[in-house]
């Protein structure tokens, strides 16, 4: 068994599910700008930032806004959405989550998260996960988005690995294009048809098999991990 292997963790939808705040939060400035939002047009904004989210809903309703307006209403967002995740707790950790955190603990594999969430430790902290980490990579650490491979880098450097040795878990589309340019072992959770670039697919983390790090991932590791060409 290889024993340098590090994990990545995107939060929303992998370790909780936030986009339901987020959801509600942007809908409501939707109806405020007056046109519909539907949870349809929602999954459009996973795994994107705050910033491009915002570009992407005034697209979806043809609004056409100034940069100081803009600003004013990220802000307006983003505090409707803290409403919802300052009366979050443990209870909203998705199954499987803690078991497999539990299980990288007793093979004495590090795991950090990364984020295109600027409120990841203050969601960390509210589910009572964030001692557990040996490090965060949120949208406050990173200059660009997935699916740029920034923020899986940053938390590889984190974790002093190389990024070949690394294991990123995702549910979206931009996330795993980011696992792969960095040339990292990715793991998709949700729906196969939707990720299937992934190396792994999972419908949840309840079905990580135990033998996932000490043969799985170690077999691929030690074949080289050869770069994924684009």
């Amino acid at each position: 068994m290889n024993k340098k292997i590090g994990v990545i963790f995107d939060l929303d939808g992998v370790i909780v599910d936030t986009a339901k705040y987020h959801y509600l939060a942007w809908k409501d400035l939707a109806d405020h700008l007056g046109f519909e939002f539907t949870e349809a047009h929602n999954e459009q904004l996973k795994g994107v930032s705050r910033v491009r989210s915002l570009e992407i809903l005034l697209d979806i309703g043809k609004v056409h806004l100034s940069e100081e307006k803009k600003q004013e209403y990220l802000l307006s967002k983003n505090e409707h959405y803290l409403e919802y995740i300052y009366k979050m707790g443990p209870d909203e950790i998705l199954p499987g989550a803690s078991e497999l955190l539990d299980m990288l603990d007793e093979l004495g594999f590090h795991y950090v998260l990364g984020s295109a969430s600027k409120n990841a430790p203050l969601i960390l902290k509210q589910v009572k996960l964030f001692s557990r980490f040996a490090g965060i990579v949120d949208g406050n650490s990173v200059s660009k988005a997935k699916p740029d491979p920034e923020v899986f880098l940053i938390g590889a450097e984190k974790l002093n690995l190389k990024p070949e040795h690394c294991v990123v878990f995702e549910d979206a589309i931009a996330g795993i294009e980011a696992a792969n340019r960095a040339n990292m072992i990715s793991v998709g959770i949700g729906d196969k048809d939707v990720l299937h670039e992934a190396d792994f697919n999972f419908k949840n983390l309840t079905e990580i098999p135990n033998d996932f790090f000490t043969r799985k991932v170690s077999e691929k590791i030690l074949k080289g991990n050869e770069p994924k060409l684009y």
